[in-house]
């Protein structure tokens, strides 16, 4: 299983490599910014959780939430503050704008450790997608089941292999998220030695033509990958 991905975005340089540092440790990949305006260029949709100051450069933390919620592909991704603002009223305003948890400095390690852990076993992102075995995708007529691992366009059901369906289920589960092929490849083919890039190709290619119209949904972005746009 990958290890569950964390972005922190604080402007003191200092506390975001300690919090890397004991993160990575801890068994977490993790990223840091030290803005909220270079957080927010970076593609979020791959995080698990973002660990977020309030106080920073010209865009705030709450406003910054504010951002995120407000996009459907982030929305659901969940955010501790972890700031030196410890009044009620911040911490109320916090939790208000939707953050999951809030930390005030300074913090003890095993803390942010224990209110990671806490959060991550709330969200969706505690287990691996292919896990999740009650989930079902849909994008208009087209519905992906996992319970069943049947795949129905206009409640006809589509014959996929079982690589067929595991890119689908990957792409649906984060539409507008482009996964380069080898990202693709790690996931869908992590038992097997011999597989190339072309691989990925020959399959969505045979892909597209099952799920017709649905298949101008799986974009191709030249030079990065794939992605199902809604």
């Amino acid at each position: 299983m990958e290890k569950k991905r964390i972005l922190v975005v604080d402007d003191e340089e200092n506390l975001c490599e300690i919090l890397k540092f004991n993160l990575e440790k801890a068994g977490y990949e993790v990223d840091t910014a030290l803005s909220a305006e270079d957080a927010l260029s970076m593609d979020l949709t791959v995080y698990c959780l973002i660990i977020l100051d309030i106080m920073m450069g010209d865009i705030s933390g709450f406003q910054m939430v504010g951002v995120i919620k407000k996009n459907k592909l982030i929305a659901s991704i969940p955010i501790i503050f972890c700031t030196a603002r410890g009044a009620e009223d911040d911490i109320v305003c916090g939790l208000n704008l939707g953050a999951d948890d809030y930390i005030a400095k300074p913090f003890s390690i095993k803390e942010v450790l224990a209110r990671i852990e806490a959060v991550l076993r709330r969200s969706n992102c505690n287990s691996d997608v292919y896990e999740q075995e009650d989930e079902s995708l849909r994008y208009d007529k087209l519905k992906l089941d996992m319970v069943s691992k049947k795949v129905f366009v206009e409640d006809t059901d589509i014959s996929l292999t079982k690589k067929e369906f595991e890119i689908l289920f990957l792409l649906m589960h984060k539409p507008g998220r482009v996964f380069s092929r080898e990202e693709l490849l790690k996931t869908v083919w992590s038992d097997e030695v011999f597989v190339t890039d072309r691989t990925v190709d020959v399959h969505i290619t045979r892909l597209r033509k099952k799920i017709t119209p649905y298949d101008r949904n799986i974009v191709a972005r030249l030079g990065y990958g794939y992605c199902f746009e809604v």
